[in-house]
């Protein structure tokens, strides 16, 4: 399983730059052994990470309302890496560190067993063909590796505008044992009030899109 495809995007000369000038102070090499977080970041910390960040404005806005916790972004687009680079520079955050790998090998190999309070997960490829629904990323098994890394009462929260796709990952997670749905007993939820809408999520709301959030607890 692989939590990506390959997309192709053009680097700025900033983004460039920052990849190269940046990626030291910030950026996390993947290796086959789990990570010292405390280490990592210089601290004990709540551990918040969000898979697939994109072009990194919500994980930043997020480590800019919340110093006091620490956040690990894990992405495979290049460019999108470059530009969150940028902004934990211009806003000198320091909470902030970065993965450029896939996702489900980061969390299997690199993120401690238990060692997370919560893992977010926005706008995920729908894969919206029959034949593809098998590359989606919200199944069993990424599912059961999330809730390993996870905390007991940490949290697990979703988003997409795909309702097909939504009613998958409601199916998926409701039969996973050790979740429980924290909209109960509805089914889907608000987006969370401090969660500002993503670039995506905004031109969907322009173009009519509706969004379906999820919030799972670890039991």
């Amino acid at each position: 399983m692989h939590s990506f495809v390959t997309r192709a995007g053009r680097l700025t000369a900033a983004q460039e730059r920052a990849l190269l000038e940046l990626w030291p102070r910030f950026g996390v090499a993947f290796a086959s052994q789990p990570l010292d977080l405390d280490a990592l970041f210089g601290r004990r910390a709540a551990r918040v990470i969000e898979v697939g960040f994109g072009n990194g404005d919500h994980l930043a806005a997020l480590a800019k309302a919340h110093p006091e916790c620490d956040y690990l972004g894990v992405e495979v687009h290049r460019p999108g890496v470059g530009r969150l680079l940028l902004a934990l520079e211009a806003q000198q955050l320091t909470n902030v560190r970065i993965v450029c790998h896939d996702a489900v090998a980061v969390l299997d190999e690199q993120i401690p067993p238990r060692s997370i309070d919560e893992v977010i997960i926005l706008f995920p490829d729908p894969w919206p063909k029959k034949r593809h629904h098998k590359r989606r990323l919200i199944q069993a098994p990424f599912v059961a590796l999330l809730t390993g890394r996870l905390k007991a009462g940490g949290v697990l929260r979703l988003a997409t505008d795909w309702q097909a796709y939504a009613e998958q990952m409601l199916e998926v997670l409701d039969a996973a044992p050790e979740l429980a749905n924290l909209a109960a007993p509805e089914r889907f939820m608000p987006r969370a009030q401090e969660r500002a809408a993503t670039r995506f999520e905004l031109r969907g709301e322009r173009l009519g899109h509706s969004v379906w959030n999820l919030a799972y607890r670890v039991r």
